[in-house]
């Protein structure tokens, strides 16, 4: 049976995540061994070769004065900080309860379109958003003693991540995806070496933390194509529900590989959180509908304005592809 477009795409984003939550496992599992700055370096390293080789192969590669643009470096420095924000928080939080917290990032993004880029969003969304991060609260449960560590990092990484996807939306139209993450690949690997002896020095590391970075950069570049594929492959509104399969895998690796116990709260929060989400691109889906509707509407009162009746054959094609 024939796959249709909507469920390549689909089925492209569930790859994607996959690829993204076992790319976070890999990390976490050598957390304890060697500081967030290797882990950078060393995983830098061979993703800026997976990717250079894979820009190339496509002609996606751009000059440097191209590319060293304010929205890109300022794009860059969002991700290095979230990379580093994150990676800290593999080490000091269960890695089901950082997946879990992750799947807040569309709301925080909606959030910040609408404070940021002045998108409107009606109340509905606005209602869904504070449920969302009710949910958030929920997972994280703060003690008395207030929040712990880790969450507090996880949550400050998705505010740097949101702001790095808003960014995204702003970005130039002549520089390909792939040049993007190109550069924001070698400003990782940069960065992590800098941080090397701030964060504790260079620890000697066997083949096991070796291939697992490895490991992780294959997946880390997989995800990235899967993603685009699954953008360019299905509508939006369909395939974009399905990055909370993210969740499936992180509480899967959770629990097989890491020996963690997900409690009721955490599942309880999780659930609110996709709910929140699932419903939030649910009013972004009938908005663009309804837009798309005005737009074609408007079509035909414009094709009936009173024209010169010597129409050039050069404006009946331009016309048609209005």
């Amino acid at each position: 049976m024939a796959l249709t477009d909507n469920t390549r795409g689909a089925l492209f984003m569930a790859l994607a995540m996959a690829s993204f939550t076992a790319n976070d496992a890999l990390t976490k599992s050598v957390t304890p061994y060697i500081n967030t700055g290797q882990i950078m370096f060393v995983r830098g390293i061979m993703t800026v070769v997976l990717i250079y080789i894979a820009a190339r192969h496509f002609g996606a590669l751009r000059p440097l004065r191209t590319l060293l643009r304010p929205i890109i470096i300022l794009r860059c420095l969002c991700e290095v900080t979230a990379a580093v924000l994150y990676l800290t928080a593999l080490g000091l939080i269960e890695f089901s309860n950082a997946s879990a917290i992750l799947q807040s990032l569309p709301l925080v993004v909606t959030l910040g379109a609408a404070l940021f880029l002045r998108e409107p969003v009606g109340w509905r969304r606005w209602l869904a958003i504070i449920v969302g991060f009710i949910g958030v609260l929920i997972i994280i449960r703060p003690g008395p003693e207030g929040f712990t560590p880790g969450a507090l990092l996880v949550v400050a990484s998705l505010a740097v991540t949101a702001a790095r996807d808003l960014l995204t939306r702003k970005m130039y139209a002549d520089v390909p995806s792939l040049a993007i993450t190109v550069i924001t690949a070698f400003v990782n690997m940069a960065v992590g070496g800098l941080l090397i002896m701030p964060f504790g020095g260079w620890q000697p590391m066997n083949f096991t933390i070796v291939s697992h970075l490895a490991g992780s950069a294959v997946l880390v570049l997989v995800g990235y194509q899967a993603i685009i594929l699954s953008m360019r492959t299905g509508e939006i509104s369909f395939v974009a529900p399905f990055r909370y399969t993210g969740l499936l895998w992180g509480f899967m690796i959770g629990v097989f590989f890491f020996n963690e116990k997900i409690d009721s709260y955490t599942i309880i929060g999780a659930m609110i959180v996709i709910g929140s989400g699932l419903y939030t691109f649910y009013r972004e889906s009938l908005r663009k509908r309804s837009q798309m509707a005005k737009r074609a509407a408007a079509t035909p009162t414009a094709a009936t304005t009173v024209r010169p009746v010597s129409v050039t054959k050069a404006t009946v094609p331009e016309e048609a592809g209005e």
